[in-house]
This record gives C-alpha cells, structure tokens and sequence, in this order.
C-alpha cells in the first residue's frame, strides 16, 4: 500500500474481510451501513463497466474492485472526491477505479452516452423541506437532497447506463412509489427489490433495488428481508459476512 500523509481531522478506517483502508473525516460524511449493503447487492462480471455516482469517500468502488474491470467514481464535494482518490491510491488500485470530481446533475460533461453496464447510486435521501438538516455541511449534502434530487439521480444513471444495464440503489422504503414513477420516466424498469429491517419485528428503513435500462415491465422479484440485528443485538450472519 502507499504512504499516505493525512489532513487535520482525517482517520484511517479498515473495510473488514478486503483488507483494504478508506480515509474518512469526522467533519465530513462518513459511509454507513447501507453503501456496504448496496455494494454486496448487484452481480458484477469481470467485463463490467461500474460508475458510482456521488461516491462520497469512494467506499463503494473499495469493496468492489475485485470484481469489475473498470470503475467511475463521481463526487461533487472537493474534500469528499479528494479522500477518495487518495483512498484509492492508499489501496494501489489508481489502474482500476477512477474518482473524478464533478457534478453528475451535468453528466453529459463527464462521460458519453451509455458507457456504463452498472450504476450504483446511494443518493440523498430526503427532500430539503423534510426533516432536521445536520449542521455539519458535508453531512448535510450527503442526506438531503441539496446537490441532487431523485429526479436527477435517475436521469445521469439512464444517461450513462447502456440498453439493460443495471441501476442499483438504495434508498428509503418511504419513497418507493415517487422512485419507482422516476423509473420509469427514464425507461428503467425496476427488477429486484429487497427490502432492510434493523430487526425481524420491526417495519423496513432501508429499500435496496436493482433496474434494468430498456428492461420489460413485469418479472419483479421481491428477495426475503435483509434483517440487520439478531436477537442479541449482533450482526445477522447475512450481514456479518460483509465485514469479516
């Protein structure tokens, strides 16, 4: 691995089971539960053409690089795209994934048109209007939708997926239905769907699906809940194998 020198109120985290390091800052958005999930949640091909779109610390593309031929890693915030690349170099995987910062709401100056066999997309969850906004900057870009609504989101994945590439997202179960229209507006038809509850008895937080670019209508299938806690509080072994 390379020598990494770090900024003020940055950190060393280690992935788990990858025996790979990603850079986080306490003052920025650090990655959480559901970008490892959705990282685990498509079927990649050692031929596959991945773009990330909003990568934030580029720990998705760190989870996955042994598994695709070549990685886009987009995002907006400076900082964010900065830790990022540096990350990337830490893990000696600059030939394999590439960060670029920029904005993907004006995708068609960063890429051509269906370059793309899979986007992986965890964007902001909320409109701005709903619920209280961190007051941490970089957090509060990273949750609500400030730089990128649902509505853009969708249409740079549309942009740069190839006729039946996939979109795998996740995103809250609350909005299901207004991502589902997006979707569709975009002629991508959704095909896997799982939804995530923190524990068996309690009602899904999280959604994880995946759609198909030109993709029929029909022919959804609805996996069985991805539960994150056991009864002891532990991981579930589903969960548990993400990380060791």
């Amino acid at each position: 691995m390379a020598t990494i020198n770090l900024r003020p109120e940055e950190r060393i985290d280690s992935l788990g089971k990858s025996g790979r390091q990603i850079i986080q800052n306490q003052e920025e958005f650090c990655f959480s539960l559901d970008a490892v999930l959705l990282a685990h949640f498509p079927r990649y091909g050692r031929c596959c053409r991945v773009l990330d779109l909003g990568t934030g610390t580029g720990v998705m593309p760190l989870l996955i690089a042994d598994q695709a031929a070549h990685i886009e890693a987009v995002e907006l915030n400076t900082a964010m795209a900065d830790m990022a690349a540096r990350s990337v170099a830490l893990n000696g995987l600059t030939e394999r994934i590439v960060v670029r910062q920029g904005d993907y709401r004006e995708i068609e100056n960063l890429y051509p048109p269906e370059s793309f066999d899979l986007v992986l997309s965890n964007p902001p969850y909320r409109p701005v209007a709903h619920g209280q906004v961190n007051s941490r900057p970089g957090v509060a870009r990273a949750r609500h939708e400030f730089t990128a609504t649902l509505a853009q989101t969708v249409r740079a994945a549309r942009y740069a997926l190839r006729f039946h590439g996939r979109l795998a997202m996740v995103h809250l179960p609350e909005r299901l239905g207004e991502i589902i229209v997006a979707l569709a507006t975009n002629q991508l038809a959704v095909k896997r769907l799982q939804f995530v509850q923190a524990r068996a008895e309690q009602v899904p937080n999280m959604v994880l699906l995946e759609a198909v670019a030109g993709g029929a209508p029909g022919g959804l299938q609805v996996l069985p809940p991805l539960i994150v806690y056991g009864v002891d509080g532990a991981y579930t072994p589903q969960v548990l194998r993400y990380y060791q």
